[in-house]
């Protein structure tokens, strides 16, 4: 049973900062058949709160950012990338406390809402159309870079479960941009400069190569053996590559440990492990409590 279907009362997602989008109205589906278009226009974003408290998104087409910025940057800057399963997009746990906690520390972090290609009579694939909005939303963050105080050349993404699929596909291959697009933000390169893996979806799938990001891994060992078995497996095939990685596999924690307060098993600090490999890597030089501004 998806994650939503055990929520309690629907209700509007409370926000601390204000989204970036890129589209206006419906976004497009890629494609014009009538049926795909009068569905998006009658779906509008839905957004409830489970019994324990926690914001769970549904329903995407107008995909977005949510910026946090820290008082004292350091130019760094990550895409952080929930999970759900490519139904729904778990916005706390495993996205606006991560960016909270990393902005607080001088890190630049936007949360990304993308369109959702396993969701009940979706018109949406994952290729086509969530890692289109995840590379987008890499693009702007470096085409804003001056406005939010960011280097674009250490813009990373950090995905969980099926955003962590998508953290890898952005940093699989070379993407410079497109020098002669109409759009500006088009011409700036979608690959992230590193990225934090943490139990992401389709390990097997994960196939460096020399152009790929250097990469941040954690699991849990008692998750499903594709991710605690899997991400050990492709450590080793980052190792082979050539491309600098980090594993960090927890004994305990199952699938979906994320950003939680409650969490005090080692599992509940993988955050402060992953700043440590950004300083160690040389992609954040960290503030310590540098504190939150609005953007």
């Amino acid at each position: 049973m998806p994650r939503s279907q055990r929520m309690g009362r629907s209700v509007l997602e409370k926000r601390a900062k204000p989204e970036v989008s890129w589209m206006r109205g419906a976004a497009r589906v890629g494609c014009q058949r009538w049926w795909a278009r009068r569905l998006v226009q009658a779906m509008a974003t839905r957004a409830g709160v489970t019994a324990a408290g926690e914001h769970v998104v549904s329903g995407v087409h107008r995909p977005s950012i949510t910026p946090w910025l820290p008082v004292k940057g350091d130019g760094s800057a990550v895409l952080v990338i929930p999970g759900g399963g490519h139904r729904e997009l778990w916005m706390d746990h495993e996205g606006h406390h991560a960016a909270r906690w990393l902005a607080a520390r001088g890190t630049a972090a936007f949360v990304l809402k993308y369109r959702l290609a396993r969701e009940t009579n979706s018109p949406y694939r994952i290729q086509d159309h969530a890692l289109s909005d995840a590379r987008r939303a890499v693009r702007m963050i470096r085409a804003r870079a001056q406005e939010w105080g960011i280097d674009p050349g250490q813009v990373g993404a950090l995905g969980f479960s099926a955003g962590g699929e998508l953290a890898w596909l952005a940093s699989a291959g070379v993407d410079p941009g497109h020098p002669g697009a109409i759009d500006p933000v088009d011409r700036l390169g979608s690959r992230p400069d590193f990225i934090g893996l943490v139990y992401p979806g389709r390990t097997g799938d994960i196939q460096p190569t020399t152009h790929s990001a250097p990469a941040f891994l954690a699991c849990a060992q008692d998750d499903r053996n594709d991710i605690g078995e899997g991400l050990a497996e492709a450590y080793l095939r980052y190792r082979r590559a050539g491309v600098p990685a980090e594993l960090h596999v927890f004994a305990t924690g199952g699938h979906g440990f994320g950003v939680r307060a409650t969490n005090a098993r080692p599992s509940g600090r993988w955050l402060e492990r992953f700043e440590e490999w950004m300083i160690d890597a040389g992609h954040a030089r960290g503030h310590g409590k540098a504190g939150v501004r609005q953007p």
